[in-house]
């Protein structure tokens, strides 16, 4: 065994320490929470769920699994969370405090004020790339990226750590698609921006965006390297 070795067992040692230790973080599972209730289970708890995707935080918090949480607790992982996933404000009509995921939802919501993103638009990316996993890329190379369970395909305007771009990719992905959305626009496939910018799109009629639409296929991990397409 050479000297190395204790060495990197120690760090993967760390390594999963670390991981355990943020799962245990309250703000952290106070977040997960959040993401199913907010984006997947509103009904299935017996939450009212307006239109634009906000609920009331007092009817929130007077489920079981919030009742112990404060709205202190909310404005902190709101304004903390790296993602920018949640919005927080009052009603505009009658102020009572509400609470919304900006995307990823699989439960229909029909006005979340989605901006729509035309070729002709002035912030129309330059880029538009989702983040997977090259376990999936056989599948995806001759598919496409399915929208699966969800109402839309998440696609980040850059990689991540480019710029403003803080969302639309996980952190453990290792395989990064290029989508060429000036020609799916072209083609009739609609896109829209998030409110914490994140480029959303349904896909075409079967929710896919189809291979004939990716520019590049890059491996994340090291050495990155570009993939073939065919």
């Amino acid at each position: 065994m050479s000297q190395g070795e204790p060495g990197r067992g120690r760090s993967r040692g760390r390594g999963r320490w670390q991981h355990r230790n943020r799962e245990q973080d309250p703000d952290v599972k106070l977040s997960k929470a959040l993401s199913f209730v907010l984006r997947h289970g509103a009904a299935e708890v017996g939450l009212n769920m307006n239109p634009d995707g906000f609920v009331f935080v007092d009817d929130l918090l007077s489920l079981p699994r919030f009742r112990c949480h404060s709205i202190e607790d909310l404005q902190r992982v709101v304004e903390t969370n790296d993602k920018q996933r949640y919005a927080m404000c009052p009603h505009p009509d009658s102020g009572r405090l509400q609470i919304r995921a900006n995307q990823g939802h699989s439960i229909p919501v029909e006005d979340l004020e989605l901006t729509p993103i035309h070729t002709s638009s002035e912030d129309v990316p330059v880029t538009a790339v989702h983040g997977t996993y090259l376990r999936n890329w056989n599948a995806i190379r001759s598919h496409g990226l399915s929208r699966m369970n969800r109402t839309h395909i998440h696609l980040a305007p850059g990689l991540p750590g480019q710029g403003q771009v803080v969302s639309g990719m996980r952190k453990d992905c290792d395989l990064a698609i290029f989508v060429d959305l000036q020609q799916a626009l072209r083609d009739g496939i609609p896109f829209f921006w998030s409110a914490n910018r994140v480029i959303l799109t349904p896909g075409n009629s079967e929710g896919l965006i189809p291979p004939l639409y990716f520019s590049r296929a890059l491996q994340l991990k090291h050495p990155r390297t570009d993939l073939p397409l065919n």
